[in-house]
């Protein structure tokens, strides 16, 4: 592996660093999935899953962590089951990147350091399962993720399945237009939660094919602004848990890490493994199939957008 440059610490492997080089679709991933969002081995399963399906779409994966103080951006399997199995992984947001890297601390990036990472390598695509946003009950107590602005500064396309489905997705839509961040469903006329293909919350822009996205990317590059786009994508059918189902053992969650004094970045982690518990494990088979259903979108919206920077059709 090379440094990108001697200011950054950031190392990129020799085949992100020749796929970008020569105008490749690359999608970045986010790693806080592998270190704490899913439990292991299916986090590693998950993670090689995901990185297979992006080759086989015609694209490069870039999973980024952070490992031996740098930025890394391109794992091979062994750094993912390194990072997968480790003790005492830190979850890596945005503000955290500075400090983890002086710590040289082992750490997952959430989507707030994915998109800022993916921004300095100059990826331009991004596959997650869920992006954060506002907290429930944010009126008595303020918790807006670092996701959103962060998503805003980056000039990167989120793929996702919307939001977390325990946050206030109304509130969280409302910050995105306010931070000026296109959202835009994918074969999608509402905004996804996350576990369910269907809420009451209509989005203002669809696109029913990767090429579209693309240009919409192109056009972004043109107009040269700054802000990322956030692309929903509905979980597959097949795997969606309906929302009346998945809301009450989400609610019961939330009360429990409330009750516990469970808060910030540890929600998160705590409130997708109890529902796992709760669910008799159907929202883990979920979270993954989502996770790889995002990363096939991501790959099939690089590689157009790799064909229109290269002038093609």
């Amino acid at each position: 592996m090379t440094a990108r440059s001697h200011s950054v610490p950031l190392v990129l492997t020799e085949e992100v660093q020749e796929a970008l080089a020569a105008g490749q679709a690359v999608v970045a991933l986010e790693s806080s999935i592998i270190a704490q969002g899913m439990p292991h081995p299916t986090n590693i399963e998950t993670a090689l899953k995901v990185e297979e399906t992006i080759r086989q779409r015609g694209a490069v994966p870039a999973t980024t962590a952070l490992l031996d103080g740098k930025i890394r951006v391109g794992l091979s399997a062994g750094e993912i089951e390194r990072l997968g199995t480790a003790k005492d992984a830190v979850k890596v947001g945005r503000r955290d990147l500075a400090r983890a890297l002086v710590t040289k601390a082992a750490g997952g990036t959430t989507v707030s350091a994915t998109s800022t990472i993916a921004a300095l390598a100059g990826i331009r695509t991004f596959a997650t399962g869920g992006i954060g946003g506002v907290h429930r009950g944010w009126t008595g107590h303020l918790d807006v993720s670092a996701d959103l602005r962060a998503i805003a500064m980056a000039r990167v396309t989120v793929v996702c399945s919307g939001a977390k489905a325990f946050l206030d997705l109304p509130a969280t839509l409302e910050v995105l237009e306010s931070l000026a961040v296109a959202v835009v469903g994918f074969r999608t006329d509402v905004f996804p939660s996350f576990y369910s293909r269907e809420t009451d919350l209509a989005l203002e822009h669809r696109a029913d094919s990767a090429e579209e996205i693309a240009r919409q990317m192109a056009c972004q590059d043109q107009l040269g602004l700054p802000e990322g786009m956030v692309v929903v994508n509905p979980i597959p059918a097949d795997a969606e848990i309906p929302r009346a189902e998945i809301e009450g053992l989400i609610e019961r969650a939330l009360r429990e890490a409330e009750e516990q004094g469970i808060a910030g970045k540890a929600v998160t982690p705590f409130v997708l493994e109890r529902v796992k518990q709760l669910s008799g494990g159907r929202s883990l088979a979920a979270n993954v199939a989502l996770v790889v259903n995002n990363a096939q979108v991501a790959a099939d919206i690089a590689v157009a957008y790799s064909k229109l920077a290269a002038g093609g059709a």
